[in-house]
Order: C-alpha cells, then sequence, then structure tokens
C-alpha cells in the first residue's frame, strides 16, 4: 500500500508529504469549484463576509486562503482561539496565515469559559465536583463547542457566515466534535480526504510550517491525529477511497492488501458515527415534516417557496 511522494517544496528536497496516487486532484479546477461554491453559499444566504475558526493546522489554514481567494482578504475574519494547553506554536502558524493573508483576525481566549464548567486545581467550576476529574477527550470536546459558540457570535458582529474546516477523512471516521468544530452554515474542504487537502493546501500557498508539522487537533499537549488512531492520514484515505467512493467490499480491499482487521475497523468507525454526518430525526406527525418531506435548496432570504 505504498504511496507516491508529493513533490519536493522550491529548495528543498525532503518530500512535504505521501500522496496515494489514486487520489491525486487537479488543484486548479478544484480551486475553482470551490470559489463558486463559496460565492454561491454567500450569495444564497444572502451574505457577503465570512468568518473562519484559524487553528494554526492545515485543515483551517486552507479554508482561510480558498474564501480569501474567493471573495477577497477584506471580507474574512479569522478567529484565533486558544485554550491554555494549545501550543503556542499553533498560534504562530494560525497568526502567519493572517499576516500572508492580509485579513482580520481576533485572539479569543477560550481558558476562562473552559475552566469555569471544569474548574482548577484551586476553585471548583460550574460543572461540580466530577468536571474536576474530567478526561482530556472530554475537556477537548468541551473546548471545541466553546470556540464554535465564540464564532457563531462574532458572526452576527462580523456580519458573515461561520465556515467549516472538516475535511472527508474526518468526517467519515467520526474524528470531528458534533455540534463543535462540526458546525457551520457550509464547508468548502468536507469532500476532501485529507491527502487531497494537503495537496490543494501546497498549490494555494499554504505556509511550509503548517504543511509539514503533524495533523493534530490540539486536544492536549503533543496529541496528533495519526497516533492517537494508530493509522496514518495516506492509508486511511485510501482506504476510505475503495470502500466508499469506489464500493469495493472487505474481500475485495483484501486483495488489494489492506489488512483485514484494518478494514473491519475502519468500517465500524464509519457505521458508528452516521448520526454525526445527519440532521437529527424528527418524529413524523404532520402532512410535511421539515428535514423530511419538506426539502428545499438554500435560497436567498425573500425568495418565493411553493
Amino acid at each position: 500500500m505504498s504511496a507516491d511522494a508529493a513533490p519536493a517544496p522550491v529548495g528543498g528536497t525532503e518530500p512535504l508529504f505521501e500522496l496515494p496516487p489514486e487520489l491525486e486532484i487537479e488543484t486548479d479546477v478544484a480551486r475553482r469549484v470551490i470559489g463558486e461554491f463559496i460565492r454561491g453559499q454567500l450569495r444564497q444566504a444572502g451574505f457577503e463576509r465570512a468568518v473562519v475558526a484559524l487553528s494554526g493546522g492545515i485543515d483551517s489554514g486552507l479554508v482561510a486562503y480558498l474564501v480569501a481567494e474567493a471573495i477577497g482578504p477584506e471580507r474574512l475574519l479569522c478567529l484565533l482561539m486558544p485554550y491554555r494547553t494549545s501550543s503556542p506554536a499553533s498560534r504562530a502558524d494560525a497568526e502567519e496565515v493572517v499576516r500572508r493573508l492580509g485579513c482580520a483576525s481576533e485572539v479569543i481566549e477560550i481558558t476562562p469559559m473552559v475552566d469555569g464548567f471544569f474548574g482548577t486545581d484551586d476553585v471548583p467550576g460550574a460543572g461540580g465536583p466530577d468536571a474536576s476529574h474530567a478526561s482530556a477527550l472530554r475537556r477537548g470536546n468541551f473546548a471545541a463547542r466553546m470556540r464554535m459558540a465564540v464564532l457563531y457570535d462574532r458572526s452576527v458582529t462580523w456580519s458573515g457566515l461561520a465556515v467549516g474546516t472538516g475535511n472527508k477523512t474526518e468526517s467519515l471516521i467520526g474524528y470531528t466534535t458534533l455540534f463543535g468544530d462540526s458546525a457551520c452554515a457550509f464547508n468548502p474542504i468536507g469532500d476532501l480526504y485529507k491527502s487531497q487537502i494537503r495537496q490543494l493546501a501546497v498549490a494555494v500557498g499554504v505556509p511550509e510550517a503548517i504543511l509539514r508539522k503533524a495533523p493534530s487537533a490540539d486536544l492536549w499537549p503533543g496529541q496528533t491525529d495519526e497516533a492517537e488512531a494508530g493509522i496514518s492520514y495516506p492509508v486511511l484515505d485510501r482506504l476510505l477511497y475503495w470502500r466508499v467512493d469506489k464500493r469495493r467490499s472487505p474481500d475485495e480491499l483484501a486483495a488489494m492488501g489492506f489488512d483485514p482487521a484494518l478494514v473491519e475497523r475502519v468500517d465500524r468507525m464509519v457505521a458508528g458515527s452516521e448520526f454525526k454526518r445527519q440532521v437529527p430525526p424528527v418524529a413524523k406527525l404532520g402532512p410535511r415534516t421539515a428535514g423530511l418531506d419538506y426539502l428545499y435548496p438554500r435560497r436567498r432570504p425573500g425568495s418565493a417557496r411553493a
């Protein structure tokens, strides 16, 4: 299951990342499609501006570049929302993106919000005694939801739509916080696997420091996506591509060289996170139920509806 190496950066020889050949995309086409998508979503909702939660990682960095390219950096607000355990390097990388784009930005520290609920060593929080012993994962999910609360508050003051930054790999395996980093008005990169995110990020000019660092949700110090999952993105992306996009069976994937146990594990992850990818089910009582049989594409406010 080897993957081709991506082209080396200018002036360097070490590849930036592995790019599975079947996942290679036409970046010029992707940029045009995504640019039209961004402008179309804003136009249909009656907005001209956008707001992005900028973590210093490759996904949010790419989205910031794509939004700035689509509507202009003067219409983009990037929010940097560190917690006290967040990596200083992540903030520095986010600030470099803002500097290069020339867009508006704001730093909002979420530590008082998170610690106000979980408490600290000396002061109990609103969450009660149990909250002080919360796991890093529980705290990380809460932090993600606090960031989204701030993002949507600033979407009001900025008069812009909240843009999603989640990729297809994370969505399929459920590596996302419901009503946290998954919440958004629209998502321009939601149909791109992580390997494709990397390829497109190179094309738009995302800083090399961001391209080279290990992907991390920054949930706790030293945390990385691939270490936590126990599988590399090139392998995971290839497996998901053949299993989901190409609808290959587990036996066919085994014949291609994938470990059957890994295929079964990923299948469970995809199935177990299906609820994160769908709107909440509604108990149907009336003749036309919103989200079920009363369905319309997004339209500009004030447009006629039947």
